[in-house]
């Protein structure tokens, strides 16, 4: 039998699209109340990718104990089983130190692999069919093979960034090897965790001003380099760590395929749909998210939120 919510250990989670503003507010809190954060973007596993992915710097860092980030080479698959693993690890460790864990992140799925105690399909990887779908991609298109998919599984589909083809062929992977849909394979357990969520949000034009300036930033800030720094050690650009937005468009800058203010245009419309897709994991009517305004700063008003909730849970158990 599981714990009562009474009895399992807290974890602190802050979410909210990209650019809202989580990195900081995450760092500011953990350091309040003596935290470690773990990071719930798959961005940030990849070593050698810190422009293009906004990852936090070190100085940042510095100030509280990072998890998950750096953990991979740009050609090292992470599957959502390697992360739910690793990061529960993580938790577990912070928990032993007597300290408050922190899942910080965007990705929708790997939050919830986390928080809703996720089984994901136990399905074999089948080489030859994977080959089969890939080769579909590079002759038509990942957005084509992601259209072949909003056939066959919509919910899955609208989910999955139309780019990250690795994912995908995951998905159809799944549906074609069992003849079930991806999305309806995922098991649930209840969650061991005494779960507070934090949702962040910032109206939608903010939003996408601060999206803006992070794309610039980030091309000031030497994404160029960083991307013609990896296709000299010979990764790929169709490598699954290099499917985050920018560095495709990166790619063909440095190749001299499209302008960089092209680029910065693409990298800007896409960043938007992702924005798009992740409300789609999380919902602001949704009950168990307390939502905050990122304006004015609520780093006070959260404080005294989680603190409430830690000391009401540590009162149910006397």
């Amino acid at each position: 039998m599981s714990p009562t919510i009474e009895h399992r250990p807290p974890l602190i989670i802050i979410l909210g699209p990209t650019a809202v503003g989580k990195t900081e507010l995450a760092i500011q809190l953990a350091g309040q109340l003596n935290g470690e954060i773990v990071s719930a973007d798959s961005r940030l596993f990849y070593r050698g990718m810190d422009v293009g992915t906004a990852k936090p710097t070190a100085e940042e860092m510095a100030r509280v104990p990072h998890h998950l980030i750096n953990v991979a080479d740009p050609d090292e698959p992470w599957s959502l089983g390697v992360f739910q693993r690793t990061a529960l690890e993580a938790i577990h460790s912070i928990h032993q130190k007597g300290k408050l864990p922190f899942l910080v992140g965007g990705t929708g799925q790997y939050i919830r692999a986390v928080t809703q105690g996720w089984t994901p399909p136990e399905v074999e990887p089948d080489p030859r069919l994977r080959n089969v779908l890939e080769a579909m991609a590079s002759a038509h298109s990942v957005y084509w093979l992601h259209d072949k998919l909003k056939i066959l599984d919509p919910i899955s589909a609208e989910k999955i960034d139309a780019r990250n083809v690795r994912r995908t062929i995951r998905a159809m992977e799944v549906i074609f090897t069992t003849g079930v849909m991806f999305s309806t394979q995922r098991s649930l357990s209840d969650s061991p965790y005494h779960v507070i969520s934090i949702g962040l949000r910032r109206p939608r034009p903010e939003l996408y001003a601060r999206i803006d300036e992070r794309i610039d930033l980030m091309f000031e800030n030497g994404l160029l380099n960083e991307v013609s720094n990896l296709l000299a050690q010979s990764y790929s650009p169709d490598l699954p760590g290099m499917s985050a937005i920018g560095y495709r468009e990166a790619v063909a800058v440095v190749r001299g395929e499209l302008s960089q203010a092209d680029a910065k245009i693409a990298m800007r419309r896409i960043t938007r749909v992702f924005v798009r897709r992740q409300t789609n994991w999380f919902k602001e009517d949704d009950p168990q998210i307390k939502w905050f305004e990122m304006t004015p700063s609520p780093w006070q008003e959260i404080l005294n939120y989680i603190n409430t909730n830690l000391t009401s849970k540590n009162q149910s158990q006397l």
